[in-house]
């Protein structure tokens, strides 16, 4: 029997699609280079501590640019993956992407969220008691809820920065990204710490500690504050 292997930025809609394909056996985060820093894989460390509070064994590979979609293939064949979990919602491109990588790697692809209303999925997952941190955005209004907790409390507010860019409220053109630090599925709340905050053209990014030792988080409070 295979191993159902879901793809993970630590972010909304990986972890969404994930419970709906649930269970799972693997989290697997893929490093690129991009021309642009990506504010995943800058805070790595906290999408690790988040799959540790879900309680799934995270695999985390880097691919060679050119090489990327036969070393993804090659990977999920040596995880020996017959359901690749995937939560994309209505780029296209990207769905074409997946299908052909599921093909080449001999899985079959689950994409539970494609079709749905971007919004539904946002309230729904606010709604069930997701609370996330946005950890970078692209679109000027939306930069200033970068470093910020977005929950059911304050939904209205980050909405209202959506809709004033123009930009889906999931965030799936890439306006936004986010680490969950709290969700259905986690053991415990994710403690984050922001850093620092950088802003460049592209977009503004918060590199945050995210501590896997709890019984350090006093040190971390005295050195940053209460997250």
């Amino acid at each position: 029997m295979g191993s159902r292997v879901a793809m993970f930025s630590g972010g909304k809609d990986g972890l969404r699609a994930a419970s709906l394909a649930w269970p799972v056996d693997i989290l697997l985060f893929l490093v690129y280079d991009f021309p642009e820093p990506s504010p995943h894989i800058e805070n790595v460390g906290a999408t690790i501590a988040e799959a540790s509070l879900i309680g799934k064994p995270i695999v985390v590979a880097r691919l060679d640019r050119g090489k990327e979609f036969e070393e993804t293939a090659d990977l999920l064949r040596k995880l020996n993956a017959d359901k690749l979990i995937a939560g994309d919602v209505f780029v296209e491109d990207h769905l074409k992407y997946m299908e052909s990588l599921a093909s080449e790697a001999g899985a079959s692809l689950l994409e539970p969220l494609w079709g749905q209303d971007t919004l539904e999925i946002l309230m729904k997952d606010l709604e069930e008691g997701y609370s996330m941190k946005v950890l970078g955005a692209r679109t000027r209004a939306l930069r200033r809820a970068v470093g910020e907790v977005v929950d059911r409390h304050n939904s209205e507010w980050f909405l209202s920065l959506a809709k004033s860019d123009g930009a889906d409220p999931l965030g799936e053109n890439g306006e936004y990204h986010t680490v969950v630090v709290n969700s259905p599925l986690h053991r415990a709340p994710l403690r984050t710490f922001n850093v620092r905050r950088i802003s460049m053209e592209c977009c503004d990014i918060e590199l945050v500690a995210a501590p896997f030792n709890q019984a350090a988080l006093g040190s971390y409070i005295r050195a940053f504050g209460t997250p």
